[in-house]
């Protein structure tokens, strides 16, 4: 038997964040709480409009299914996963509920997860932060105020190699672009070689999402490795990716949760390509969860809870300069506040 509760929230950013094609000043945010035997477990899944995601959709989702959920003999997080796939579909519900067992799983077996997965948090990437679109004079001095080893920079402007030239000036960090399907194949192959003289590391998702034939080409052309965000979504697309980029980035939202985010993990080690796995602006609820998952990355984007104004729970820590501190507890290690 499990004890279910929904936890709607409002993430207000310490900035207005802005990408090509969005701007936001909060995030809406559903926590999802899995009760047993006087252990909670907790997952987050977000609203997006770019996937159509509404909160109050999600929990209507949940809630006629509820009785299913509370009665169902709940022992390891895999074969609930299972079960839950019959029920609902949607990927970004399936995250907050599988997230939340993780953490009821690790919880009750008193182990955090990358320990119960037989990894090693003694060595793990360091998080990149991440600078939104704003003036150039912004975007500085962002970077000023959250000095970092990594920095993910957002484009998708006609000025976008400006931009690049003058954090340069102001930063001798190592530097990662986003452009959110903005560019063209001709633009990214073109920019590629200026990006590399400018300390820049890879270019996370130029085009669109579907534009599989210029990928072809940037693939053939680029001088910086490519990463697939908007291009891989699920465990479906990773065989798709791999002839395309040289690596993935797993968002747990997308995908549906830890669960197959570990298989398309496991598929792209296979395949030869790098993984990352990033957030969405998500608390320290699914930054906990992300965190776990640290040994087996070779990249991470798990800056989210840094970029809120307030927090709505303690686990996992970001520290400064990357650092991170792992809660004592088991499972994700996440307590609400």
């Amino acid at each position: 038997m499990l004890e279910l509760e929904l936890k709607p929230y409002r993430l207000k950013l310490r900035h207005r964040f802005r990408i090509s094609r969005d701007a936001y000043n909060e995030q809406e945010s559903l926590i999802v709480c899995l009760g047993s035997k006087g252990h909670v477990g907790f997952g987050e899944t977000t609203a997006n409009p770019y996937y159509g995601m509404e909160i109050a959709v999600m929990m209507e989702s949940i809630e006629a299914v509820r009785s299913n959920i509370e009665a169902y003999d709940f022992k390891e997080p895999k074969s609930f996963y299972e079960f839950l796939s019959e029920l609902i579909s949607d990927p970004f519900i399936l995250c907050a509920l599988d997230l939340a067992s993780w953490d009821l799983y690790g919880k009750k077996l008193g182990k955090p997860l990358y320990e119960i997965w037989d990894t090693s948090i003694d060595q793990y990437p360091i998080s990149n932060y991440t600078i939104g679109l704003d003036s150039i004079e912004k975007m500085v001095a962002k970077m000023k105020e959250q000095p970092w080893p990594i920095y993910k920079i957002k484009l998708g402007t006609d000025q976008d190699i400006a931009i690049i030239r003058e954090l340069r000036q102001h930063s001798q960090s190592v530097f990662r672009i986003d452009a959110n399907c903005a560019w063209t194949a001709r633009q990214t192959i073109n920019y590629a070689p200026v990006l590399k003289e400018l300390g820049v590391e890879f270019i996370e998702q130029p085009l669109e999402s579907e534009d599989w034939e210029g990928m072809e080409q940037v693939q053939h052309h680029s001088v910086l490795p490519v990463i697939a965000d908007e291009s891989c979504r699920t465990e479906e697309d990773v065989d798709r990716c791999a002839l395309h980029f040289n690596g993935i980035n797993i968002k747990l939202t997308k995908c549906g949760g830890l669960t197959p985010a570990l298989r398309m993990i496991g598929r792209a080690r296979d395949l030869g390509l790098k993984v990352m796995v990033g957030c969405m602006t998500e608390s320290t609820v699914g930054i906990s969860a992300i965190a776990q998952l640290l040994p087996q990355l070779d990249y991470v984007d798990m800056d989210g809870a840094l970029l809120l104004k307030e927090d709505i729970a303690t686990g996992v820590e970001l520290l400064d300069g990357g650092v991170v501190k792992f809660a004592e507890m088991g499972g994700s290690g996440i307590q609400l506040l």
